[in-house]
């Protein structure tokens, strides 16, 4: 990036230089317990909507489908946004199914469609701390994963009203929280 200042201004960047390696560790680990993360004051999620388990079974298959950068090299995750009717909004792939995560947060904020009040959003691989957070600072109040979740993953739906599923595949899947959200 080239940075051009107005008016003759001058500044030294020298001082923010960084001499040290980096990774791409979420920063959360080690950490136990959710006292030990910031949440950002963020509130409870809300009741509703409620999703029939059959629209739920049929999530994975629909991702995978859409999925079109995972047909071409075979190693990237998604993350995808349905509807309460199991219809897919819009899915976003990357390396990493946080950068997934942060993709698809990020199109709904420059879409003006935060909160995602009425939707689901599902990942490809398993259900982290990291993940839940975002998904709830966008207000989404159900969460699937095709894999499991982490335990601190379960902490905040928990504690913050969301529905998570794990393990959702053929016509199975395991309520960690917010059953209630789940037709019978």
């Amino acid at each position: 990036m080239n940075v051009e200042l107005r008016g003759g201004r001058s500044y030294d960047p020298r001082p923010l230089e960084r001499h040290f390696y980096t990774t791409s560790a979420c920063g959360v680990c080690g950490k136990a317990s959710l006292e030990q993360l910031e949440l950002r004051d963020c509130p409870v999620i809300p009741p509703g909507p409620e999703v029939a388990p059959e629209t739920i079974y049929a999530l994975p298959e629909k991702l995978r489908e859409a999925q079109g950068l995972f047909d071409a090299t075979g190693g990237l995750h998604a993350a995808a946004l349905f509807d309460k009717e199991g219809e897919l909004v819009a899915l976003r792939e990357d390396v990493g199914r946080h950068n997934a995560t942060d993709k698809l947060v990020g199109w709904a904020l420059l879409e003006g469609r935060l909160p995602l009040s009425d939707h689901v959003v599902m990942v490809s691989g398993r259900s982290s701390f990291e993940i839940l957070q975002k998904c709830l600072t966008a207000g989404v109040p159900i969460v699937c994963a095709i894999s499991a979740p982490s335990s601190l993953a379960v902490d905040v739906a928990r504690q913050f009203g969301m529905t998570l599923l794990g393990f959702l595949r053929g016509n199975r899947f395991n309520v960690y929280s917010g059953h209630e959200r789940v037709l019978a």
